[in-house]
């Protein structure tokens, strides 16, 4: 998603209309979301731990690892 798609989703979700804020958090949440798959996947590639990701998540090392630790897909 581009950075201008990511502050116009910012933008509705502080909207007079609470559905389409309400849409546009849903969107939000969901970006974020893959951004940090992204880059958990990435400290991985670079060699930090689970337990250096979890701290700078603010969860544990069994947290993280579960959510981000399952089996690795061939692509």
């Amino acid at each position: 998603m581009e950075e201008d798609s990511i502050a116009s989703l910012m933008e509705s979700a502080r909207g007079e209309s609470p559905l389409l804020a309400l849409r546009a958090a849903v969107e939000l949440r969901g970006e974020l979301e893959r951004l940090e798959a992204i880059q958990v996947r990435r400290a991985r590639m670079q060699g930090y731990t689970w337990s250096e990701i979890a701290v700078t998540l603010g969860i544990s090392k069994q947290a993280v690892h579960k959510k981000y630790g399952g089996a690795r897909r061939e692509i």
